[in-house]
């Protein structure tokens, strides 16, 4: 499908109404190809500089500094640029919510993320310690999350609902590729990290370019924004479970699918190497195989994020496809915990693809439907974030605290699939979106 293949004219319930300009307005004409692909490239770009160094680089560079505690420091790097990303993503939202630039609300966001993350990227290759290590992996974290802020906030600014799995799916499929250029650019490298940082952040700079000039992002009139209050500020990123259960709901699934999902990927490269044993086994160099293990997964997320995300739309419904999408992710678990060889990983990754693609575009519509306030559209999802990175910093901890004291990969991964169903059976307790 080409990304101009989008569905027909969504039916306008304004018709016969006062229309309004401003930012705030619910969408209601099909957004194009064009604007769709400069979204899917940014997508692209901040995956491609996040996931390379998070498979591999980061990896490389905490063996560089101590092999014996890999893993420790592997854990303390990313938990701690995950913390950072628990704050950066909705306080970026928040911000871009309330930006009156004359190049709208997201787009100043995007230019200036997308400059931190580079600039501290292109640091990270010289980093002379641990501790340096971390502090320009939590600015990477920063810029990429003020991206990502608002990136996804433009899907509902600017895409009506009738169409938001398709744009879901497409972004998802630019999110994938994303990780497998890391992939790529990690095995190319060839073991040297700080080029792959230097490669990671030009991708990064060139993925935002035909966003920036073909955004037809929405000014905010300085009227329409609210008057700053800082306690009123700090207390809107608290979103009432009770007064907006559904978005409660919404919020806790994803936090518990991603907690899962992390668990899985976090020591990809240790697991192929310490308990797949690749380069005994088969000869083939770890990171090699975290290169085929996530084209193979890429390639499956690819298509099922794209036909997944059109389908909800056809079929007018979320749950059933996040339900069925989140069972099979723990399927993948499973097969990683029960057949720790190279065919295993293949098999595991290809499952994971095909439930983690669909996953990704409808799970994403579905809470863009359940967000509280058109104003706080970038907090609010920001605010959904974190239910993306608090996985990040817990598990890290988590998966250190299985491989090493309770039971290794076989009971990480079982645990993994447990939370992950945990997440599908909670799905249904949505009740404002099909």
């Amino acid at each position: 499908m080409s990304l101009s293949d989008l569905p027909g004219p969504v039916p306008d319930p304004l018709i016969g109404a006062p229309r309004t300009t401003t930012a705030l307005a619910e969408p209601v004409e099909r957004v194009r190809g064009l604007w769709v692909t400069g979204v899917v490239l940014v997508n692209l770009g901040i995956n491609a500089a996040f996931f390379g160094p998070l498979q591999v680089l980061l990896g490389q560079q905490a063996e560089h500094f101590n092999a014996a505690e890999k893993e420790a420091i592997l854990a303390l790097v990313t938990g701690c640029g995950a913390a950072v990303s628990l704050v950066a993503n909705p306080l970026f939202g928040a911000f871009s919510d309330r930006t009156t630039s004359r190049y709208g609300r997201r787009v100043p966001w995007v230019l200036m993320g997308a400059v931190l993350a580079a600039a501290a990227l292109v640091a990270l290759a010289g980093a002379p310690n641990v501790a340096v290590m971390t502090l320009l992996w939590c600015l990477v974290q920063a810029g990429a999350n003020a991206m990502y802020a608002a990136i996804f906030a433009a899907v509902p600014d600017r895409v009506p609902v009738p169409q938001r799995g398709t744009v879901g799916g497409l972004a998802a499929m630019g999110q994938t590729v994303g990780i497998l250029v890391g992939a790529v650019i990690a095995a190319v490298v060839a073991g040297n990290f700080a080029a792959g940082y230097w490669v990671c952040a030009a991708s990064l700079l060139a993925g935002i370019v035909l966003y920036l000039f073909k955004s037809d992002d929405q000014p905010l009139p300085a009227g329409e924004r609210p008057s700053f209050r800082l306690l009123g500020f700090l207390r809107g990123f608290w979103v009432s479970p009770k007064r907006y259960p559904d978005f409660a709901w919404a919020w806790l699934t994803r936090f518990l699918v991603s907690t899962g999902n992390h668990m899985v990927t976090i020591y990809l490269l240790f697991f192929l190497g310490d308990a797949v044993r690749l380069k005994e086994t088969e000869g083939i160099e770890p990171e090699v195989g975290v290169l085929v293990v996530t084209g193979l997964y890429a390639v499956t997320v690819i298509i099922t994020s794209v036909v997944g995300g059109r389908l909800s739309d056809r079929m007018g419904k979320r749950k059933p496809l996040v339900i069925a999408s989140s069972a099979i992710i723990a399927m993948a678990s499973l097969i990683l915990a029960f057949a720790p060889t190279w065919v295993g990983a293949i098999s595991g990754a290809l499952v994971l693809g095909i439930g983690f693609g669909a996953y990704l575009a409808v799970d994403f519509a579905l809470i863009t439907q359940v967000l509280p306030a058109a104003l706080d559209r970038g907090k609010d999802l920001g605010v959904v974030n974190i239910a993306n990175s608090l996985p990040q910093v817990l598990a890290p901890a988590i998966a250190y605290l299985f491989v090493k004291n309770l039971g290794g990969y076989v009971s990480l991964y079982v645990a993994a699939a447990v939370i992950g169903l945990l997440g599908a059976v909670f799905v249904v307790k949505i009740k404002s979106v099909a």
